[in-house]
């Protein structure tokens, strides 16, 4: 079962600010604000959620092939993907363009000042699902918002089951927009606070919008997740880890298992095990993408963690 993940890829770069922006942000003078922060600890990271979610699902041992739009600059991230064996023929470079690009400053109390540059994100409706042949399995994760649009329509119309995913891009669309995502797609995946506002914008409640779907998917955080069919609904546990490293791109790797789980056919119980598996190994390190998916330790490691093998 081949996965086709449409979506962003970015360079995310990752900065450290060795005090607390309170103590120099001063709340009588932000009409005119004018800081500026030394930052000694600074890291660059490939990211981007269709770059993530491949990383993981290929890493598992899935069948992936990625579809985005990236800049001049994107030499080192198509070398890493090279490396990794990760397909990247529909990965199409826009001239004259940057790559997405995250600009993050964290402060010592967990605070973040982000600056996010969509550049070349803003191109992915010119790529086309019907490009890539004998899909079976879809996913439509945070792009540029007519790439999401038309690329769920392309899934639509070639009758290939996908995820909608909107993430952080949920904010561009209203309740049409939206009501429209979920006619079309056979599943839906958000976390707690994207369903909240989900259902907010189309005003449809949990169990309408269940009724639309094959699945929905919610994930909560340390909380576990919840996996939603019009017959039952699975609760699905957290999975213990050694260490919280780095909680960005947890939910991609969330994902990347959960897609790999469907291509092997397991039942929803189990799919939602290795994708919580996937994110917990995930958020041992820092980055999004350097942890290690070795598929015969991660198969036991489920046993330990779930009580029951994946063979």
């Amino acid at each position: 079962m081949t996965a086709l993940v449409c979506g962003s890829f970015a360079f995310d770069t990752i900065m450290v600010f060795e005090d607390k922006f309170e103590n120099h942000i001063l709340p009588e003078k932000v009409h005119i604000l004018n800081v500026s922060f030394l930052v000694p600890g600074m890291r660059r990271e490939f990211g981007g959620c269709a770059g993530n979610i491949a990383y993981n699902l290929h890493g598992l041992g899935g069948d992936v092939t990625v579809m985005g739009t990236v800049g001049n600059d994107f030499t080192t991230y198509a070398a890493w993907m090279d490396e990794c064996g990760i397909n990247r023929s529909y990965v199409t470079e826009v001239d004259n363009s940057y790559t997405a690009q995250a600009f993050i400053t964290t402060d010592l109390a967990d605070n973040q000042i982000t600056a996010f540059h969509p550049g070349a994100m803003s191109f992915s409706h010119h790529n086309k699902v019907s490009d890539v042949a004998n899909v079976k399995l879809g996913m439509v994760s945070p792009d540029g918002r007519d790439g999401m649009l038309q690329h769920a329509q392309q899934f639509a119309e070639a009758d290939i089951p996908f995820f909608f995913d909107p993430g952080q891009g949920l904010p561009m669309f209203d309740g049409d927009d939206l009501k429209k995502f979920i006619d079309q797609a056979s599943y839906v995946i958000v976390n707690d606070y994207e369903w909240q506002l989900m259902q907010e914008r189309t005003g449809w409640s949990e169990k309408h919008i269940v009724q639309q779907v094959k699945a929905l998917i919610v994930t909560r955080g340390g909380e576990g997740s919840d996996i939603y069919t019009p017959e039952t609904h699975i609760r699905i546990p957290t999975a213990q880890v050694s260490q919280i490293k780095d909680p960005t791109g947890c939910g991609d790797a969330y994902r990347g298992g959960l897609m790999y789980a469907m291509q092997q056919g397991m039942d929803w119980d189990t799919c939602g095990r290795v994708a919580a598996l996937a994110g917990a190994i995930k958020i041992e390190q820092a980055g999004t993408q350097n942890h290690i998916l070795d598929k015969a330790l991660f198969s036991q490691r489920f046993q330990e963690t779930f009580g029951y093998s994946l063979a």
